[in-house]
């Protein structure tokens, strides 16, 4: 297995980390606050997530030879943003332990599995290239923050399109951090938190208001939102996916760690597109290498704490958007292609990836399940139109 590491997967697996992090990181500290918990059980969350997130993506990738990235549920912390709100730590956690045991429920019934398999190719292809559109869009936008560092990261991308394909990405990251550096874009140095973390356990208490308010809520979305565009991303890359496992394995996960922080962890989707793409790896059976080096790298900036959060933190935004976005602009490239391929369900495909890119949010569930939902409602509506023409058509 190590015979077969490349550089190409060890950046992939750093950019996928970077970008997991400094995209939603602000989100968990909102959350955290929300809770109102003590510095010490918000470093005590930082450690729960990155241990998490690292030992079900090294556990599962290696496993199924697949890159199965995990994540916390990002929607699932805007909700505790403010859901959480006057909330007591105590029963916060057992809000997170009874979704932990629905999201494990779910994995060992295998009912999502089944679901997932009705999606058309066309409908995952375009839901995937709607959610990641924004983050390729990004790159382009952030150059109106810092229209040199963005220029000559873009420069870099052409050049290593043209010379040195497997390392564009890490060359780009490469030049993005060396002029951020010298240009003085990254935060104050001095800002670093360099404090020991430790993790520190919160029994659960159980409310059933808080259980239906936020436990429920905070499953449904992490599903929705979650864990429907992570089967999509594998599922666009070419892979067949483990769904009832991974939902079982990061169902668990959410289960031990729920006391210590843990509150919900997914299969990832954004993350994964960029080890499950070509920048990755050529070959797509080595591509796994790729999200186990972000699995390892999740343990290690779990063990780091709020020194390497905080480290994160002080990077310049331009610089992880640029990255970011021509990370993704390949994988965004194949999906739209394979989703407009076929002219009968080329209006279905648009839909999705339209309501996809729209950012659209009802009842506190965010636009992928809309798109999908919507996607599959016009697929099924004009194929069926189609279906009754050809059999009332003479022969």
């Amino acid at each position: 297995m190590l015979s077969q590491l490349k550089l190409s997967h060890l950046a992939a697996g750093a950019i996928a980390v970077l970008v997991g992090y400094t995209s939603s990181v602000a989100i968990i500290f909102q959350a955290i606050e929300a809770v109102g918990a003590t510095q010490a059980q918000a470093n005590s969350w930082l450690v729960a997530l990155g241990l998490g997130m690292g030992l079900t993506s090294l556990g599962l990738s290696l496993w199924f030879r697949m890159p199965v990235l995990t994540a916390w549920s990002t929607p699932g912390a805007a909700l505790l943003a403010v859901g959480l709100k006057d909330v007591p730590l105590d029963q916060a956690v057992g809000a997170f332990v009874f979704c932990a045991v629905l999201l494990t429920l779910t994995g060992l019934s295998g009912w999502f599995e089944r679901l997932a398999k009705l999606i058309p190719d066309s409908l995952a292809n375009a839901l995937l290239a709607g959610i990641l559109f924004q983050f390729g869009l990004s790159a382009f936008a952030a150059l109106n923050l810092d229209t040199a560092l963005v220029a000559a990261m873009g420069v870099t991308f052409l050049a290593g399109r043209l010379w040195f394909t497997r390392f564009t990405i890490l060359g780009v990251l490469l030049v993005g951090g060396i002029w951020a550096g010298l240009s003085g874009s990254f935060g104050d140095l001095g800002q670093l938190n360099t404090s020991l973390t430790l993790p520190e356990p919160v029994m659960p208490g159980f409310s059933l208001p808080v259980l239906i308010g936020v436990g429920l809520p905070l499953y449904i979305v992490t599903m929705c939102s979650q864990n429907m565009p992570g089967v999509v991303t594998l599922r666009a890359a070419g892979y067949t996916p483990p769904v009832s496992a991974s939902l079982t394995v990061t169902g668990i996960a959410s289960l031990l760690l729920a006391p210590f922080g843990g509150f919900a962890f997914n299969l990832a989707a954004i993350t994964a597109a960029i080890c499950a793409g070509p920048e990755a790896d050529e070959d797509p059976k080595t591509r796994y290498l790729a999200s186990a080096v972000a699995g390892l790298l999740y343990c290690l900036v779990g063990l780091g704490g709020a020194t390497v959060i905080s480290l994160f933190l002080i990077a310049p935004k331009a610089l992880i958007a640029t990255v970011a976005g021509l990370a993704l602009l390949s994988t965004i490239g194949n999906s739209l292609s394979q989703a407009l391929q076929d002219a009968r369900g080329r209006e279905a495909a648009l839909i999705t990836f339209m309501t996809a890119v729209s950012g659209v949010s009802f009842f506190g569930i965010g636009a992928a399940f809309w798109a999908l939902l919507f996607g599959l409602l016009v697929n099924h509506l004009l194929n069926r139109g189609t279906a009754q023409n050809f059999k009332a058509s003479p022969k």
